[in-house]
C-alpha cells in the first residue's frame, strides 16, 4: 500500500496525543474531586459552571502535530518507569541470590552437585542408548522394499525413531529417578535442563517431520534448504522457551527465588525470540515457495486462489514477527496483562491476514480487462482501486486501534486537536484526489489523441500539428496541476503561502525584464505553433538561411536537420518568414525543349506516354494526386520549342517523380526518329562585313574572300568571332 509506513507513524502520533489528552482530562477531574469546594454564598445567584476552554491550535496540520508531540513529551515517562522497575527487580534478585548462598543446609555442596550430575547422567545415558537403538532400527526399516522407494517415509522414521521417541521416554525416566533424591538446587536444575532439552528435541523433530511431508515435486529444493538451516535454531528456540517456562513454575521459584527465576526466564525468552526472528527471516523464501508452489492444473483451475497464495507467501512471516515482537515487549514489561496482550496480538494477526486477502480480492476485482477502446475505464478503475486500498488501510488502522484500546475517529470527533488534524487530512486528501482525477482524464485524452491506430491506412491519423502541440500542452497541464496542488496542500499544512506567491511574482517580474529575448522567442513560438506554420516532419526554409526537416519543437527553439545531416537550432524570435515545402501537395513541373524540325504532335505524344507509364508504376503512383497535365508549347526561343507539363504529387514526392519522368522520356526520345532534344550552344551566322578582301577562286570560279562570321549571342547581340 502506498505510503503505508508514513501513514501508520502519523496515526501512532495521533493516538499518543489522544491518550495524553484523555489522561490530562482524567487528572483534572481527580484534582477537582479532591480539592475542597468553596463555601457557597446563599445570596449569590446560581451560575452555571464555566465550560472548559478548548485548546487553541494554530498552524494547520503541522501545528497540531507539534502540539501533540509536545504534550506526549511532557506527560509520558515510560522509559523511566520501566528502568526503575527493572532496577528494583535486579536489586531484589541480588538479595535473593545472597540469601540462597548464605542459607544453611544440611547437605554439602558436593551432594547438591552430585544430584545434578546423577540426573544429568541418567538423562544423557538413556537418550544415547535409545538414540542408538532408534537409528539402528530406522536403518533396518528403511531397507525394506516397502520403504525403499518412499523417501518421505524414510525421512519421517529418521526423525521419529532416533530423536522424538528417545526424548519423550527419557524425561519420565529422569523424573522417576529424581523421586529417590532429596529436594535440592541441583535436583531442580537437572530437572529444568532435562525438561528443556527434551522439549527442544521433540519440537525440532516434530516441525521437521511436518516439513518433510512437503518433500515432493518442485518443493524439494525448498524442503532441503529448510532441513539444512532450521534444526539448530529450532532446538535453541525450543530449549530456551521450555527453560523459561520451567523457571516460572512455583517449585523452581521456591528453590531459587521469585525475582531470580523471573529475570532468567525473561532473558531466555528474549533469546528465544531473537533466534526465532532470525530463523523466520532466514527461511521466509523457502517457506514462501512451499506456500505458493502448486501443480499446473491447480494453478490454471483456481487462478484467484493462486494469486491469493502468492500474496500471502510474500507476507506470511509478518504476523509471526508481530507475535514475537508482542511477546518480547510483554516480557520486558514485567509480564503484566500477558493474556490480554497475547489476545490482542492474535486478533491483530487475524486482521492482518484478512486485510491481505481483501486487498487481493480488490486487485482481482479492479483488474482492467484487455479490451481496446476502454482506456478511460481502465485508468478510472486503477484510480478507484487506489482509493479502495487507501480506504482499506484506514479501516485497518482504525480496527487495529480498537483492538489495542484507542480509536482514531473518536479522537477526531471529541478533541479540538483531533478535529484540526482530521479536517486538514480530509482537505489534503480531497485535493489530491481531485488533482489525480483531472490528470487521469486530461492525460488519457491527450494520449488517445497522440496514439497511432493499429491500421496505418485508417483515416484517423494524428496530424503533425497535434503531435507538436499536445505534448507541450500535456507538460503545461502537469505543471499547473502540480503547482496548484502544492500550494493548496501547503496552505492546509499551516504554511503561509502568501509570501511565497508574492516572492514568486517579484522573481517572475525580474526574470521577465531581464530575459526579453527569451520572452520574445516563447511568444513567437507560441503563435507559430498555434497558427500551424510548420510542424514536426515538414521541410522548411527559414528567413535566417537555414533549411531542413523539422525534427522537434520546444517552447523556444526549432530544430532542423539539413540535407547534409547537420542539425540547426534556431530561436523562434529570429524567424521572420517561413517557406514550408511540405504542406498538402506539390507539383513536379517538367520543361522540355525540342528542336524546330521536331514533330510537335509526336513530342506531345511521347510526353503523355511517359506520364502514363509513371501513373501505371506501382512504386510511383502512390506519390501522385492526379494525372499528368500537359500544357503544350510554352515558348519558342533561338534554341528550339519548349513544351511543359506537370504532375500533382504528395509533399516530397515531386523529386522522385521528376527523376523517373526525365529518365523515361529520354529513352523514348532516343528511340524516336522525328523528335530530338534541342541543344543550347552559341550559333554562328554568316553576314557580309564591309572591307573584306576579294573573293577567292574555287574550282575555277571566283569566290568572295572568306570572312570571319560574327557570333550571335542568346540575347540577339553579335560579337566578333575569335
Amino acid at each position: 500500500m502506498p505510503n503505508l509506513k508514513s501513514f501508520i507513524v502519523l496515526c501512532v502520533l495521533l493516538c499518543a496525543g489522544n491518550f495524553n489528552l484523555q489522561a490530562a482530562d482524567a487528572l483534572t477531574a481527580v484534582a477537582a474531586a479532591v480539592a475542597p469546594a468553596p463555601a457557597a454564598d446563599p445570596a449569590a445567584p446560581a451560575e452555571e459552571a464555566p465550560a472548559a476552554p478548548e485548546i487553541l491550535v494554530q498552524g494547520g496540520l503541522l501545528g497540531a502535530i507539534s502540539s501533540g508531540i509536545d504534550e506526549v513529551q511532557d506527560k509520558l515517562d515510560i522509559d523511566g518507569h520501566l528502568l526503575d522497575s527493572w532496577r528494583l527487580r535486579a536489586d531484589r534478585a541480588a538479595n535473593e541470590l545472597d540469601k540462597l548462598v548464605s542459607k544453611p543446609t544440611s547437605r554439602s555442596q558436593w551432594g547438591v552437585a552430585g544430584d545434578f550430575l546423577m540426573l544429568s547422567v541418567v538423562w544423557i545415558g538413556a537418550f544415547a542408548v535409545l538414540t542408538t537403538l532408534g537409528s539402528f532400527l530406522a536403518i533396518r526399516l528403511n531397507r525394506r522394499p516397502f520403504l525403499a522407494v518412499r523417501q518421505r517415509s524414510q525421512a519421517l522414521l529418521s526423525y521419529v525413531l532416533p530423536y522424538t521417541l528417545p526424548a519423550i521416554i527419557c524425561l519420565p525416566l529422569t523424573l522417576y529417578v529424581s523421586h529417590f533424591l532429596d529436594a535440592s538446587v541441583g535436583r531442580a536444575l537437572a530437572l529444568c535442563f532435562a525438561y528443556s532439552t527434551s522439549s527442544g528435541i521433540v519440537s525440532t523433530s516434530v516441525l521437521l517431520c511436518v516439513i518433510v511431508m512437503f518433500d515432493f515435486g518442485h518443493k524439494r529444493a525448498a524442503v532441503r534448504m529448510i532441513r539444512r538451516y532450521s534444526p539448530r535454531p529450532l532446538f535453541v528456540v525450543g530449549f530456551m522457551a521450555a527453560l523459561s517456562d520451567a523457571l516460572t513454575s512455583p517449585q523452581i521459584a521456591r528453590q531459587f527465588g521469585n525475582n531470580v527465576t523471573t529475570s532468567v526466564a525473561v532473558f531466555t525468552g528474549l533469546v528465544a525470540s531473537v533466534v526465532f526472528c532470525v530463523l523466520v527471516i532466514k527461511v521466509r523464501r523457502p517457506i514462501a515457495h512451499l506456500i505458493r508452489n502448486r501443480s499446473l492444473h491447480s494453478r490454471l483451475k483456481q487462478p484467484a486462489l493462486q494469486e491469493s497464495l502468492k500474496v500471502f507467501s510474500n507476507l506470511w512471516y509478518l504476523p509471526i514477527l508481530l507475535m514475537i515482537l508482542v511477546s518480547a515487549v510483554n516480557l520486558i514489561g514485567a509480564g503484566e496483562d500477558s493474556q490480554k496482550a497475547l489476545r490482542c496480538a492474535l486478533f491483530t494477526t487475524v486482521l492482518l491476514i484478512a486485510t491481505v486477502f481483501l486487498s487481493t480480492v480488490f486487485q482481482h476485482f479492479f483488474k482492467p480487462a484487455v479490451t481496446p477502446g476502454h482506456v478511460y475505464k481502465e485508468r478510472l478503475l486503477s484510480l478507484l482501486h487506489a482509493v479502495a486500498r487507501i480506504v482499506l488501510a484506514v479501516s485497518f488502522i482504525e480496527i487495529l486501534g480498537r483492538i489495542w484500546g484507542f480509536s482514531l475517529f473518536e479522537f477526531a470527533q471529541r478533541n479540538t486537536l483531533g478535529r484540526v488534524i482530521s479536517d486538514s487530512l480530509s482537505s489534503i486528501g480531497l485535493i489530491l484526489l481531485v488533482t489525480w482525477l483531472l490528470w487521469v482524464v486530461l492525460d488519457t485524452a491527450i494520449q488517445e489523441a497522440l496514439k497511432t491506430p493499429i491500421n496505418h491506412r485508417s483515416s484517423r491519423q494524428p496530424s503533425t500539428r497535434i503531435k507538436t502541440i499536445l505534448p507541450l500542452l500535456r507538460n503545461a497541464i502537469k505543471i499547473v496541476l502540480v503547482v496548484i496542488c502544492a500550494i493548496t496542500t501547503m496552505a492546509n499544512l499551516g504554511i503561509n503561502v502568501a509570501p511565497l506567491l508574492a516572492g514568486a511574482g517579484v522573481v517572475g517580474l525580474a526574470i521577465g525584464f531581464g530575459s526579453q529575448q527569451l520572452v520574445q522567442d516563447v511568444i513567437t513560438g507560441l503563435f507559430i505553433i498555434i497558427e500551424d506554420t510548420f510542424s514536426v516532419g515538414d521541410w522548411v526554409v527559414l528567413s535566417t538561411g537555414h533549411s531542413g526537416t523539422v525534427e522537434s519543437l520546444t517552447i523556444r527553439t526549432v530544430r532542423l536537420r539539413d540535407g547534409k545531416g547537420f542539425v540547426h537550432s534556431v530561436p523562434f524570435g529570429q524567424i521572420k518568414a517561413v517557406t514550408n515545402q511540405s504542406r498538402q501537395f506539390a507539383y513536379a513541373f517538367f520543361s522540355v525543349q525540342f528542336t524546330y524540325d521536331s514533330d510537335i504532335d509526336s513530342a506531345l505524344s511521347l510526353i503523355r506516354e511517359t506520364g502514363q507509364s509513371i501513373t501505371d508504376d506501382i512504386l510511383l503512383k502512390g506519390n501522385l494526386q492526379g494525372p499528368l497535365e500537359v500544357f503544350g508549347v510554352d515558348r519558342m526561343d533561338l534554341n528550339g520549342v519548349v513544351l511543359t507539363a506537370q504532375f500533382r504529387t504528395v509533399s516530397g514526392g515531386q523529386y522522385g517523380v521528376g527523376r523517373a519522368f526525365n529518365e523515361r522520356l529520354k529513352k523514348l526520345v532516343d528511340k524516336a526518329t522525328d523528335v530530338r532534344f534541342a541543344q543550347t550552344y552559341p550559333q554562328t551566322v554568316i553576314s557580309p562585313i564591309p572591307g573584306t578582301p576579294p573573293a577567292l577562286a574555287i574550282d575555277g570560279e571566283a569566290q568572295p574572300a572568306a570572312a570571319k562570321p560574327n557570333v550571335v549571342n542568346r540575347d540577339g547581340s553579335e560579337s566578333p568571332a575569335v
